[in-house]
């Protein structure tokens, strides 16, 4: 049974009177002393699981996430709600870094957002064994598995902060999907220690997805919007159409804006920002657009191209009426399409003989003996390489 305080926790800075399915029964094994593996639909309350025990409990949680902007969403509302949250990222000077890490060990701070990258460098490493960690929990953990569909390097040092901070914190790994292989992945590369294993059910009775096959995709996009009210968001392939899209979208009467990975940070913060508080009505993007992203009133999702996975298209679809309230899916087909995939495959995924040779090339280019170099690095110069071998 769940102490009180938890309840008291949630009521006291979310106003909520009871949790939402599983939440509870993660809490009550992290809060044992359990590693946790928690698979939970998008939109299904993930942070709550590791942010109630953070506020209820002594110490500190630390909270591993490679979003940027989730990073700085959830501090600020946690800092709105009067609780003391801290983010270490990427876009801070040394100075910045450090003064932060001060303020958490001596401050009474509850929780600790940082990237996974952020966790190798040495003024971290060197602090970590002060903190009083509650609990570690590893947000989007199926980027850890090299078979999920997001995988991130980087998450594979995770597992040693433990040999840093001890054994006995328990972690907490969430994810919204993950295929049993992706599943085995985590547990053994983050060293979980007899997981408890909790997921629901991932069905949203909420969304309609629909799946229409058109030729001209922009004048249904835009019929659908003057119809049907609310925000939402468009998902494209490449990052030259988010603009085109968007422009489309502007010059039909729809206030829209566009959002990839090569935009500067400022700007794609300035973007996001006008999108959550309703400024731009829909947001046109590439998939680097959303990975959590906290807005509950989207009414809609669209995919102007499939994306490369189930998994992929789970995760973006599940963006809509996070609220409860009904919301759509909409996933637009051509005669086109299958062959983009295909192509798609094919270019990601080239045959094992092609990678060895690219491989033996690289090993010519910089004078490097086939296996070794490991751990070395390299200026690159593609197109000189490119040209050399004829690739």
């Amino acid at each position: 049974m769940l102490p009180d305080k938890y309840r008291e926790a949630l009521a006291r800075y979310w106003g909520f009177t009871s949790f939402r399915p599983l939440q509870e029964e993660i809490i009550e094994a992290i809060t044992s002393g359990k590693d946790v593996l928690g698979l939970l639909p998008t939109g299904g309350g993930k942070s709550i699981t590791f942010q109630i025990p953070a506020v209820a409990d002594e110490g500190i949680c630390l909270v591993i996430t490679p979003l940027i902007a989730l990073m700085k969403d959830q501090v600020n509302r946690l800092r709105s709600m009067n609780i003391k949250a801290m983010a270490i990222h990427s876009g801070m000077t040394r100075e910045e870094v450090e003064i932060s890490i001060d303020n958490c060990l001596y401050g009474d701070y509850k929780l600790l957002y940082v990237s996974p990258e952020r966790l190798q460098t040495p003024i971290f490493r060197s602090r970590l064994p002060r903190f009083n960690f509650s609990l570690v929990a590893v947000d989007e953990a199926h980027c850890i598995s090299q078979w999920g569909y997001d995988f991130r390097p980087s998450y594979l040092n995770i597992a040693e902060i433990r040999d840093i901070i001890g054994e006995k914190v328990p972690v907490l790994a969430l994810t919204a999907t993950a295929t049993p292989g992706v599943v085995k992945d985590i547990v053994e590369r983050l060293h979980l220690k007899n997981p408890q294993i909790l997921k629901t059910s991932f069905r949203r009775p909420n969304i309609t997805y629909i799946v229409r096959e058109v030729e001209d995709k922009a004048a249904y996009v835009v019929r659908s919007l003057k119809r049907e009210q609310g925000c939402g968001i468009i998902y494209v392939s490449s990052r030259k159409r988010t603009k085109e899209v968007a422009e489309m979208l502007i010059a039909s009467g729809i206030p829209a804006d566009f959002y990839h990975a090569g935009l500067p940070q400022d700007m794609r913060d300035r973007k996001q920002a006008a999108w959550t508080t309703g400024e731009a009505r829909v947001i046109v993007a590439t998939n680097a657009f959303g990975m959590g992203i906290d807005k509950a009133d989207v009414r809609f999702v669209i995919h102007w191209n499939a994306p490369d996975s189930i998994e992929a298209y789970y995760q973006e679809s599940g963006r809509a009426g996070r609220d409860g309230k009904p919301a759509y899916a909409v996933l637009l087909w051509s005669q086109d399409e299958k062959k983009r995939m295909n192509d798609s495959v094919r270019i990601k995924f080239p045959p094992v003989e092609r990678i060895k040779d690219v491989y033996e090339a690289l090993g010519n280019f910089f004078q490097i003996p086939v296996g070794s170099g490991k751990n070395s690095v390299h200026d690159f110069d593609l197109w000189k390489f490119a040209s050399a071998f004829r690739i």
